[in-house]
């Protein structure tokens, strides 16, 4: 009897109560943080009266490995179990129920299921996926919680929307994993016949033919061979007969269906009709039969018939083929060279084949011997083995417009353009600053003393091996200067002009200092070219001899071998005039003046170029000063932090990855400039210090460097006094001559 409620009588329901938070409003499902909403608790998470248990989930051991979600941890890892139920059949009288085998599908990630049917043929049955992958809850009273990994088991039954299914067998791994978490299977049951099935399978038996027809499957000798072609190089020798001729012939062998096909090689203004095709592709055989009998070619012949024609007549058909009609066709086999084909009744003699049918033959029958026969080169006159067929003469240069046109207009009735080499272009065209042009000083050696003082300057674009000449504009000299010649190729000199063959004209390696050009008449003598000039033959000095520095080297060499030792300057810095004028006077003509003034240009002195240094710090301060960056201590803080031996210095590449950590806002081609400038001044370390000092706007105020201009320069005139070589350093020549 219950007590009523009243007060004294009722007992409180906080006693030996120890939590009395607020509910969270986040809940963790599955192992991920999601929303309460209406399953939020109440004071202490205790639930409220209107709130059921939540769903429950599959629980699995805990392994050793870290703590991850289920739906990463079972990704893609599934249960496969083999099942099946009875459906009841009422309106037949054959069958009273038919057996449905099924797999089903547990995933571990989410513990949904899945149903699926396989397919049969011609059921007639809706099949595939029965259902649909999801949580599926149990049956009634139980609907409030979902099927987990503990309800399944081999001989379980399971009620999936009002269907029994049962559990008949696993696959390998289910086994395995089952057995891991310790749940023990039970042995595998049978399934039972479907009644049905076995109706539709001996119903499908006796429909099937006792003699099936045979079957020719191509497919495979297709699928390898397609595409896959020998070509052979024949003679057919039709002299003769009244009016023959010897005729060339390419006969085609396809693997993929072994056809054959021959096309004629017609020679030009032979009188011959241009027939595509000799003979169309199509099996070729080796005997010419006469044609047949509609019927008498046939996959399958009749033996016997017997009984009235038509409904109610037997046949048999002839299983040894006694009837059948032989037909020998040419095989891969019967193709070799020296072979006499039977081309309905013509001979054709294989005297030669590609390099791809060599390969085949090589592979598949392994003949090694595929020398070609002679018959065909001196019935025919074809170059096959040495003999060259004559070579094409163009027609001589016509004086309308260049060489190029004029060949042309000989190659087609409406002429094109002359095609120009695109991939040459494209490579050694203006890019950034490097502009691809040579640019060299010349002057005109000519007998008049007038024309000897004038100066040219000769500019070779490395583009399309054109040459511009440019002669500066002198004040009171009584010549007009301007363009002297031109954009164009220049033909060198002592070529006839109406000939047959291509022109020569002048190329980069004509060009260096001392070179004598004659353009149109008019000689030119190199005297200096520009510093671009320079680095450019040295970084080619294959393709310009004068500029490698290794020959000229060991012809200093050879030099000094014959050479008293007191006449011979000791080392040290010399000016560059007397090492130019010594290595004149010792080589007596032996050093051409470019060889010389490589040898000026790689054993020069190099001096710290202070203006040079100023002007880049400039640039830098100004893109310092336009960001507003002034954490300079915090630079010099983390260069100590890299300087582990307190040297205060680091290597340029070191101190340029700590300006690119920091996010300096200094351009990276600017901040290479800058250490490469300094390391060639100090050494291969660089005073982090003196960096910092020197790009630190506040302090350190230097000339801001004017902006360059990318306009062609007509007036250069030679290199200026201020980057001309002071110094040379003989004691580096010296070591390097004693290696």
């Amino acid at each position: 009897m219950a007590l009523p409620f009243l007060p004294g009588n009722s007992f409180n329901k906080n006693l030996g109560k120890t939590k009395f938070h607020k509910s969270h409003h986040f809940d963790v499902v599955n192992e991920i943080n999601l929303l309460a909403g209406a399953e939020k608790p109440g004071i202490g998470g205790e639930r409220l009266p209107f709130q059921k248990d939540p769903p429950n989930h599959s629980v699995i051991p805990r392994g050793t490995g870290p703590a991850l979600p289920t739906w990463v941890a079972f990704d893609k890892q599934v249960l496969c179990f083999d099942a099946y139920f009875q459906e009841g059949v009422r309106e037949r009288r054959g069958e009273q129920f038919r057996v449905h085998r099924c797999k089903v599908y547990f995933y571990l990630e989410d513990d949904s299921i899945q149903v699926v049917e396989p397919r049969m043929k011609n059921s007639g049955i809706p099949q595939g996926s029965l259902i649909r992958r999801h949580r599926i809850s149990r049956p009634s009273p139980n609907d409030d919680k979902f099927y987990t990994l503990e309800d399944f088991n081999i001989g379980n039954d399971i009620t999936i929307y009002s269907r029994k299914f049962k559990i008949a067998n696993c696959d390998e791994f289910t086994r395995n994993f089952m057995r891991k978490i310790g749940i023990k299977l039970r042995p595998p049951i049978e399934i039972p016949d479907d009644p049905h099935s076995e109706y539709r399978k001996a119903a499908d038996q006796i429909m099937q033919p006792f003699r099936p027809y045979e079957k020719h499957d191509t497919m495979k000798q297709f699928l390898d061979h397609d595409g896959h072609v020998l070509r052979f190089y024949c003679l057919w020798d039709d002299r003769d007969t009244p009016f023959g001729d010897a005729h060339e012939m390419v006969l085609h062998y396809y693997l993929a269906d072994d056809t054959a096909e021959v096309r004629e090689v017609i020679p030009a203004n032979s009188g011959r009709d241009a027939v595509p095709t000799f003979l169309h592709r199509g099996k070729l055989p080796k005997t010419v039969e006469p044609m047949r009998k509609p019927g008498e070619i046939a996959d399958r012949t009749v033996l016997n018939v017997f009984g009235p024609t038509g409904h109610g007549g037997r046949y048999i058909l002839d299983n040894l083929k006694t009837g059948a009609v032989e037909q020998d066709f040419y095989k891969d086999s019967d193709l070799t060279i020296g072979t006499c084909l039977n081309v309905y009744g013509r001979k054709f003699l294989i005297c030669d084949c590609d390099e791809f049918t060599k390969e085949y033959y090589r592979k598949k029958y392994g003949i090694t011997d595929f020398t070609p026969l002679r018959v065909r080169e001196e019935i025919l006159g074809v170059g096959q083995q040495g003999v060259q067929a004559p070579a094409k003469q163009p027609p001589p240069y016509n004086g309308f417009g260049g060489e190029e046109d004029s060949l042309n207009s000989s190659q087609a009735l409406i002429p094109r353009p002359p095609k120009r080499d695109f991939v040459k272009f494209m490579g050694k065209d203006r890019l950034g600053l490097d502009g691809n042009v040579l640019r060299f000083l010349a002057k005109l050696d000519a007998p008049k003393s007038i024309d000897a003082e004038r100066k040219f300057v000769i500019s070779y674009f490395l583009a399309d091996d054109t040459v511009v000449v440019f002669e500066p504009t002198v004040r009171n000299s009584g010549i007009t200067g301007g363009k002297f010649l031109e954009r164009g190729k220049v033909k060198k000199p002592n070529q006839e002009q109406f000939s047959t063959q291509p022109p020569k004209h002048y190329t980069e390696s004509d060009f260096y200092v001392g070179a004598r050009l004659e353009f149109n008449k008019h000689k030119f003598l190199i005297v200096d070219a520009d510093d671009y000039a320079y680095n450019y033959m040295e970084q080619n000095c294959q393709k310009f001899p004068q500029s490698n520095i290794q020959s000229a080297l060991s012809k200093v060499a050879q030099i000094l071998q014959q050479i008293r030792p007191e006449n011979i300057p000791s080392g040290g810095l010399i000016g560059i005039d007397d090492f130019q004028n010594f290595l004149r006077r010792i080589s007596g003509g032996r050093l051409s003046v470019q060889e010389i003034i490589t040898l000026s240009r790689y054993y020069q002195d190099r001096v710290y170029d202070q203006p040079e240094i100023d002007a880049l710090v400039g640039l830098a301060q100004e893109q310092l000063k336009r960001a507003g960056f002034e954490d300079f201590t915090l630079i010099i803080n983390q260069c100590l932090h890299h300087d582990r031996d307190r040297t205060g210095s680091l290597h340029p590449e070191r101190l340029r990855m700590v300006f690119k950590a920091m996010r300096v806002p200094i351009n990276d081609d600017v901040l290479r400039a800058v250490l490469s400038a300094l390391s060639e001044a100090k050494g291969s370390q660089i005073n982090y210090g003196t960096v910092v000092k020197l790009i630190n706007w506040r302090t350190y105020q230097v000339q801001q460097m004017k902006p360059a201009t990318m306009s062609y320069d007509d007036t250069w005139l030679g290199n200026q006094s201020t980057s001309q070589i002071e110094t040379v350093n003989m004691s580096d020549l010296l070591q390097d001559l004693q290696r």
